[in-house]
């Protein structure tokens, strides 16, 4: 197993150089950039923007993308030499591809640049963002398991029977509608909206949080995950509730469960000590793909909802702002989780089931 993770290792390095290369050009390709953005706040009514942007120096030049000026329609009106102090303060003086190799050479040394319209470095951004991120998504997803495959395991050792119809009924109506919507309707019934004001609206902590006892600023801090971390809870445990369901009737069925049964053995010892190691193999496998979307996307929305300033809505604005080294210092990010994660489904595979062996199926 040893060299089976080393190799997986080692397989990371040229995935995420094709995934970094890919959104490098995809970015390039798109309309605007930052030269763009600050042209167009220069021709608006921001007067202080050329004092502001030409006077401040970025270290992260070079993990830009791409100028995304174009001179017939974006500097139009305004000092060519400004435009070009603009450009080699941002990096886009130099060619494409040299852009990308000083990006990449800067983020292996752990370098991340600063935020081209933001205070402070990218790393200090994401650090400050993380908490919330990382609230929502490990809460969501414990919750979500510890709800789904007791769930699933009940369903399908009663298949048929009327808690496995109606708990349908609600696992249906879970999956159908959108996490943000039951978001927003949770917000009308217990935050003020139109009835009772039991949560709060906002924030991941009250105003006075710094003034609270210990046991204090965790009440409040769980006070204020009850309503995002619901409506993300209802909204995802559907899928894995059905799959851990269909896992174990497959299970059940087979022909060592039967044996099991005839030798005398309780319907919870073959259940527990049999199926449920096979059966948890495919739920186990899709831990690493749901954390990280309830970590980094499937938050998105419930951060703008519940005004939580996370690394979803620090990413969308990047995005939307055309912040090249927000942009790509959490991709890189993401994608490296990703991958990491995806290894400990492996590993977790192994754990579980100890027959399964990846090193000897490679050889």
């Amino acid at each position: 197993m040893t060299a089976y993770i080393f190799k997986r290792l080692l397989l990371i390095v040229p995935t995420l150089f094709a995934i970094m290369v890919l959104n490098f050009v995809i970015v390039q390709a798109a309309p605007g950039g930052p030269i763009d953005q600050i042209v167009a706040q220069m021709q608006g009514q921001n007067t202080d923007s050329t004092a502001r942007f030409s006077g401040n120096t970025t270290s992260e030049a070079g993990q830009s993308d791409q100028g995304g000026r174009d001179p017939s329609r974006g500097a139009r009106g305004l000092d060519p030499e400004l435009i070009e102090r603009l450009e080699v303060q941002f990096g886009f003086d130099k060619p494409m591809h040299e852009r990308f190799f000083d990006m990449i050479g800067n983020y292996i040394m752990f370098d991340f640049g600063d935020s081209f319209f933001k205070s402070g470095t990218v790393v200090e951004l994401v650090l400050d963002k993380m908490p919330v991120s990382i609230s929502l998504g490990l809460w969501t997803t414990l919750l979500v398991y510890l709800i789904s495959i007791p769930l699933g395991i009940r369903k399908a050792v009663r298949d048929g029977s009327a808690f496995d119809i109606w708990t349908s009924g609600l696992i249906i109506l879970g999956y159908a509608i959108p996490a943000f919507l039951f978001a927003v309707l949770l917000i009308v019934l217990f935050a003020g909206g139109s009835y009772a004001q039991i949560f709060p609206l906002r924030g991941l902590v009250s105003d006075n949080w710094t003034d609270l006892t210990l046991t204090g600023k965790v009440l409040d801090y769980l006070w204020h995950m009850v309503l995002p971390v619901t409506a993300m809870v209802i909204g995802g445990f559907a899928s894995l509730t059905m799959l851990t369901k269909n896992s174990f009737l497959d299970e059940i069925n087979k022909q060592y469960v039967l044996t099991a049964k005839a030798k005398g053995l309780t319907e919870r010892s073959v259940l527990y000590g049999h199926v449920f190691r096979n059966a948890m193999l495919i739920v186990v496998a899709g831990f690493p793909s749901a954390f990280v979307s309830v970590l980094f996307t499937g938050s998105l929305l419930i951060e703008v909802i519940f005004s939580l300033d996370g690394l979803g809505l620090l990413g969308f604005e990047a995005a939307i702002g055309r912040d090249y080294p927000v942009m790509f210092a959490t991709v890189y990010f993401f994608s490296l989780l990703g991958l990491l994660l995806n290894l400990l489904g492996d590993v977790m595979y192994t754990m579980i089931d100890p027959r399964i062996d990846f090193e000897s199926r490679e050889g």
